[in-house]
């Protein structure tokens, strides 16, 4: 590494020692990242970047993989990880490497060379699951829509106003399901190539929160939220269609995984960040799950799982989008809390 300064490299470059502490970083790996050189440098990455793989499972936390204490083991394989870069966002990098030993075969370090994953096109096999996923979601409200509105077509004069009003009522509720995975899917696309727009304004998160609940009340009538925000809540800065989608899915897990009668849905306000968090009193969630729970078709097969499994790993990347972070608090038996903050301010009034 000394004959070409790593700066010059294209690629993002990491000399970390033996403790998984960084010693240097060129400018590649701070575009990469969002986070200064001198930010990097000195940082474990457990704290900094805290790398996980592609089940949430973090990859540095109790140190280097067991295989570096084997002294023939000198390459690092090229694999997806996941990164915390600045402000909370997730960012997808293939990561490949060496270790660095002394004379005696010690592990004294290594060099990690990062490639951001978002420019990588994705695995043919990922892009099938997708498919295969969203379009069994697809059949059920498809086949709903096909069937009411061909008896309405075909018996309109023998259907009373009340049978009329329900099978419209379910047209319209299974349009919006069918939109919705729709959106998925470009979300899906977007956030994986780093393409989401965000149109973001101030927005008021009570009455989004309260429109939320009317609408998932509509089908699940049982539904009964304990809604407590402070007052003079402030305005966050948003893109209010995205954080829609966000609270939605949110509410609809807890309304489908615990009793839709005990939910509870509180604001806060601290550190410049607005938090929301969606509380439920089901069975909670395994800890051994609970990595899992915001990467792609992740479906607890305890809890006769329904819908694509994409909803969650949507959901957190919109929020890190937005500059925040969803988090999961879950303990058996209890039942769970999902928590994300966001800014209140603008870009310009916080520079």
């Amino acid at each position: 590494m000394s004959a070409l300064p790593i700066d010059r490299l294209p690629d993002a470059v990491l000399e970390v020692d033996g403790e998984c502490r960084v010693r240097s970083a060129n400018e590649a790996a701070a575009t990469l990242t969002g986070h200064r050189t001198d930010e990097l440098v000195g940082r474990l990455l457990s704290e900094i970047l805290e790398p996980r793989d592609s089940d949430g499972r973090s990859l540095v936390a109790q140190g280097w993989h067991p295989s570096a204490r084997l002294r023939s083991v000198s390459r690092i394989p090229e694999q997806e990880v996941w990164l915390r870069g600045a402000g909370g966002r997730r960012v997808r990098a293939l990561i490949t490497g060496r270790y660095e030993r002394d004379g005696d075969g010690r592990l004294t370090g290594a060099v990690l060379m990062m490639r951001d994953g978002a420019r990588r096109r994705p695995v043919a096999g990922d892009g099938i699951e997708v498919i295969s996923t969203v379009s069994h979601e697809l059949r059920s409200p498809l086949t709903s829509v096909k069937g009411y509105t061909s008896l309405l077509l075909n018996r309109w004069d023998r259907l009373g106003e009340d049978q009329k009003r329900m099978m419209l009522e379910q047209v319209h509720h299974d349009a919006d399901r069918v939109t919705r995975l729709v959106t998925e899917l470009l979300d899906i696309s977007r956030l994986e190539s780093g393409r989401l727009v965000l149109r973001r304004q101030m927005i008021d998160l009570v009455p989004l929160v309260n429109g939320v609940l009317e609408k998932v009340r509509m089908m699940e009538t049982r539904l009964a939220a304990d809604v407590r925000f402070p007052e003079n809540f402030p305005q966050v800065y948003a893109d209010p269609d995205k954080i829609e989608q966000v609270l939605t899915n949110l509410v609809e897990n807890a309304a489908k995984y615990a009793d839709p009668r005990s939910m509870r849905v509180t604001g806060a306000f601290e550190n410049g960040q607005a938090t929301v968090a969606v509380a439920d009193k089901g069975e909670g969630i395994p800890d051994s799950d609970l990595p899992r729970v915001f990467t792609k078709f992740f479906r607890r097969a305890e809890t006769r799982p329904t819908g694509s499994g994409l909803g969650l790993w949507i959901s957190r990347g919109l929020v890190e989008a937005h500059g925040g972070r969803l988090i999961v608090e879950s303990e058996v038996g209890r039942g769970s809390v999902f928590r994300f903050t966001l800014p209140v301010e603008p870009p310009e009034a916080l520079r």
